[in-house]
């Protein structure tokens, strides 16, 4: 690239950049490409290219692509249009210049696969030498043309006789050096084939130098551009083509088609879940060949249960030529197989509950981020997700049977607190701790409109729990003032209820809201002091309070409230708090962690004492 020096007092000189071409290989392999394995499909990308532009003056032949290697060189020749001398001189000795940029098929532009005129340098990542024999088919009766590029930068062009290659095409070899054997030797170079070039169009061999025929890279189209005698038998195709790329037998595989970018393929349904917001990458091929094995940005993040892999026209590469340029096509791609996928859904709810429950079991976290945006996978799939509730893990169609009004918890400590009491009272929870859960659960009545939901509220579950008598009230009244005295600086009430199941001595009632508020409006109080702190503490009342409601049925309770010495029931109502907040499952304050400790051998020094 010519660079103009305009120095002051001296007549402007042309100057040409000097290009450090070992450096730039080492950025090469440092920064663009993955891993030295790439010079072959550099290799094949241009072969595949010069084949492309062959069949467009001669549209009928039949031309392929031969690879050789035995050790001690790898060769690549195709077919292809081939290079004159001055396409020698334009294209490959000038780094960054691509014969695909010539005028004479530039309009033919998107049929190539490589755009960036870089990819013979690869060959450097592996050899010290390129060795490139070339006959154009554009020119009549052209001679072959040879030219070496060394690793130091230098390289020599010459004219060969007609016999040198008496056909069209390109030859390149390559001499490997010693430690590049890891990627040259025959069988990794057929293996690379095989991993890059599968599902070509153009026909690729490989020979080994041990004799006979050349071994068929791509022997056979993409499964889904087969002919298949049944329906059933391309299904089973399909599948196992899916297994053999990515190892698992799918649970379902969904055919991909979109016309206007010249895609197919398959998703392949994983059999079992995956982790939350966990992406699989996917196999992408770009006019056959292998783009990336982990290519996420081809479906939308909730698609997480299926793992894909596809063959298109249209999109764009980026440089290294391992991932796909973010574009609006490819924008375009992702929203119509995210379409797919959702059409897929709507086939299996509609005629195949078998297969729609398997799917379920296995996805329901998938299908709920989706189900939270998407109104048609809501009316849809709502009733057959999967909840925990108080009737046990089932689906919001058998619950809301027997519970006209749902009640769904706002986390998973809450619903752990109250489940127990609340089955027993009759009251139908769903637990909305869990991700999506309780979005979902409250756009229920868009489906079932007999059915209210609510969220719990501490009230609406003490309401339903029986009090004692008044008698019986009166006479634990003492033990209970003591209990909240005790329990004040938890900013906890005590009250005496009863209710199922009477094992329950119990029952913790407190959001984690009302903590939340609590510990703020304490951290501000003790920030403030003063006058401002003073009026903190008279608003203090109006803070959520936690409950610790007692169970009169239950003999530990009953022989509880019949203590008549303080700091024996102080002790005990500390215990039944300990316990209680245990039950909850939510996780224990420091000073809950230290009551629960106090308490416990308060009364074992109590029981001592007696004893003696």
């Amino acid at each position: 690239m010519p660079l103009r020096d305009n120095t002051a007092g001296h007549a402007a000189t042309d100057r040409t950049f000097q290009v450090d071409l070992r450096g730039l290989v080492d950025l090469l392999s440092h920064h663009l490409y993955s891993s030295p394995r790439v010079y072959l499909r550099e290799l094949l990308q241009n072969a595949v290219d010069a084949l492309t532009a062959r069949h467009a003056i001669e549209p009928q032949g039949d031309f392929g692509i031969r690879l050789y290697a035995d050790g001690s060189v790898v060769r690549v020749e195709d077919d292809g249009v081939g290079l004159t001398e001055a396409d020698v001189h334009t294209f490959l000795a000038t780094i960054g210049r691509s014969s695909k940029r010539a005028e004479q098929v530039a309009e033919q532009r998107a049929d190539f696969i490589g755009q960036f005129g870089i990819g013979l340098l690869s060959c450097f990542l592996v050899a010290d030498e390129i060795h490139v024999v070339s006959r154009s088919a554009r020119t009549p009766d052209a001679p072959a043309v040879e030219w070496r590029g060394r690793g130091d930068g230098s390289y020599t062009v010459r004219t060969l006789p007609a016999s040198a290659r008496p056909r069209p095409g390109t030859t390149v070899t390559l001499t490997p050096r010693a430690d590049a054997g890891e990627w040259t030797r025959p069988d990794q170079v057929h293996a690379l084939a095989r991993h890059f070039g599968s599902l070509l169009r153009h026909p690729v061999t490989f020979d080994s130098g041990t004799g006979g025929t050349g071994k068929p890279v791509n022997p056979e189209p993409a499964p889904w551009s087969r002919t298949y005698p049944t329906p059933g038998a391309r299904s089973r195709a399909l599948a196992a083509y899916g297994e053999e790329v990515f190892g698992f037998t799918p649970l379902d595989t969904i055919e991909l088609d979109l016309p206007a970018v010249g895609l197919k393929g398959i998703a392949c349904v994983l059999p079992e879940a995956v982790p939350a917001g966990r992406r699989h990458g996917h196999r992408v091929h770009v006019k056959g060949m292998l783009l990336s094995e982990q290519a996420e940005e081809i479906l939308p993040d909730w698609a997480f249960f299926v793992r894909c892999v596809v063959d298109a026209e249209s999109l764009r590469p980026t440089a290294s030529r391992e991932a796909l340029y973010e574009d609006d096509t490819l924008a375009a791609v992702r929203d119509a197989l995210a379409e797919r996928l959702r059409e897929w859904i709507a086939r299996a709810a509609a005629s195949d509950p078998d297969l729609l429950g398997r799917f379920l079991q296995a996805h329901h976290l998938a299908v709920k981020s989706l189900a939270v945006h998407d109104d048609e996978i809501l009316r849809m799939l709502l009733p057959w997700l999967p909840f925990e509730t108080t009737d046990g893990h089932c689906t919001l169609d058998e619950f809301a049977r027997t519970h006209r009004t749902v009640l769904v918890t706002s986390s998973v400590e809450e619903f752990r607190q109250v489940a127990a009491i609340a089955s027993a009272a009759g009251l139908g929870v769903v637990n909305g701790g869990y991700t999506y859960d309780r979005q979902l659960v409250h756009r229920l009545p868009e489906i079932r409109p007999e059915v209210s939901v609510a969220d719990l509220d501490p009230a609406t579950l003490t309401a339903h729990l029986d009090p004692v008598d008044r008698e019986t009230e009166l006479a634990a009244a003492p033990y209970l003032a003591q209990a909240r005295d005790a329990l004040a600086v938890f900013d906890c009430d005590v009250a005496l209820r009863t209710f199922q199941p009477a094992s329950a001595p119990a029952l913790l009632v407190d959001s984690r809201e009302a903590r939340h508020e609590r510990t703020r409006s304490q951290l501000a109080r003790e920030q403030e002091g003063g006058l401002w702190g003073d009026i903190l503490g008279a608003l203090r009342q109006e803070a959520p309070r936690a409950q610790l409601i007692l169970n009169q049925l239950n003999p530990l309770v009953r022989t509880a409230v019949a203590i008549d010495e303080p700091e024996l029931a102080r002790t005990s109502a500390e215990a039944l708090y300990g316990q209680a907040a245990m039950l909850s499952r939510r996780p224990l304050r420091p000073a809950e962690s230290s009551l629960i400790n106090r308490s416990f051998l308060d009364l074992l020094a109590h029981a001592l004492r007696k004893d003696s």
